[in-house]
């Protein structure tokens, strides 16, 4: 009994360390019990993934080959221990034959598309930036059609990751993101999406997934890292500055468009089946006797452009990436015509020209999570 009180006066008399020993001894165990816990989700997908490779590995006598293009500068240069530590793993455990291709710059991802061979899947491990030089190469291919048609996955591992929003359950723990993001990979369920094509008057085409952003809002989104000092309040700041220094934050812009047109129907490819030989000799002998009639040509209608003058604070262009799957009409083509500045294209900078934006609908398919493809088709329904 006498220790203890022993300790309880030495504790009143050094207060002052002891409330600094007790708040450093807190934080310590909520450091290491955070780390305990992301260790537990790492092991849980590993089991998960080893056991999905168990049970299908008699039907699956060759692993599946996946290319990962990885940006090491994500994520203030943590994106590569990020990956090695919770998506490597699963990958490995499943049977995935991994190819690993790093960028060592910005653009990079482009140039590697060009180059890249056909391949099982293609996963990106990096944020929107990587994610759009990906698909901008892809689609600027010769063989994108044929290319395109290969499945991407997408492991969030950037500081913006708007389509993991559409891809995968969201978390506030980036350990079972990341994890969650790669066992949806593993489970085969793709989802298609939408993609924008941007093209300039002389440069060639940029390609986006979420959408096309210009005006008074993006301008001050882009200032609010100066407001640091201010914490909470640097959003509040920035627009409050901007409007400061500029007022009206009207922008001005040309826009012509095609009228809405219906999107085509979501149709699973099916291979025809060859006619037997009796019918193939059957049908080359009525065409020999009896020629067929050729069709006149069809007349192609001028495309008829709507023109309007636009005076607003924000300017958007964006896809319906975020439910995927709803069929609606919309137009297919625009051309926008505005002042000097800057656009955003899936949270990327781009210098404000001239463009044409053009619509493909379902034109790229991503891997997903089981759970989110059950939404999107019930908001659907």
């Amino acid at each position: 009994m006498a220790r203890v009180v022993k300790v309880f006066v030495t504790l009143r008399n050094h207060w002052k360390k002891s409330t600094v020993a007790a708040l450093a001894l807190s934080y310590g165990g909520n450091w290491l019990y955070g780390k305990h816990c992301d260790n537990l989700l790492r092991r849980e997908a590993c089991l998960a993934a080893r056991v999905r490779w168990i049970i299908l590995y008699n039907y699956m006598p060759q692993p599946k080959k996946a290319t990962v293009i990885l940006n090491p500068a994500a994520c203030s240069g943590k994106a590569n221990n990020l990956f090695e530590k919770n998506a490597a793993p699963i990958l490995h455990l499943a049977g995935v034959e991994v190819t690993l291709v790093k960028t060592d710059y910005e653009g990079q991802a482009k140039k590697l598309m060009e180059l890249m061979e056909q391949t099982d899947m293609l996963i990106v491990a990096g944020g929107d930036g990587t994610l759009q030089e990906v698909i901008t190469g892809m689609l600027r291919r010769a063989d994108q059609d044929s290319f395109s048609k290969t499945p991407i996955g997408f492991i969030p591992l950037g500081s913006h990751n708007s389509l993991s929003e559409s891809l995968h359950i969201l978390s506030d723990n980036q350990v079972k993101h990341i994890t969650s993001a790669t066992l949806s990979i593993l489970q085969g369920e793709t989802v298609p999406l939408d993609v924008l094509q941007i093209q300039g008057e002389k440069e060639q085409p940029v390609f986006a997934l979420m959408g096309l952003q210009w005006g008074a809002f993006r301008d001050v989104t882009t200032t609010i890292k100066k407001y640091w000092y201010l914490g909470p309040l640097k959003t509040k700041a920035a627009h409050w500055f901007s409007t400061l220094r500029e007022w009206p934050q009207v922008r001005k812009a040309s826009v012509s468009c095609l009228a809405p047109t219906p999107r085509p129907p979501d149709t699973p490819e099916q291979k025809t089946q060859r006619p037997n030989l009796l019918y193939r000799i059957v049908h080359r002998l009525k065409n020999y006797w009896y020629p067929p009639v050729p069709e006149p040509p069809k007349v192609e209608e001028p495309e008829k452009w709507e023109e309007r003058m636009l005076s607003t604070l924000e300017l958007s262009i964006h896809t319906q990436n975020k439910n995927p799957v709803q069929k609606v009409s919309k137009p297919n083509r625009y051309l926008k015509h505005g002042r000097a500045g800057f656009y955003n294209i899936d949270n990327e900078e781009y210098e404000a020209v001239p463009v044409e934006v053009r619509l493909l609908p379902r034109k790229l398919r991503f891997f997903c999570s089981a759970e989110r493809k059950q939404q999107l088709l019930t908001q659907v329904l």
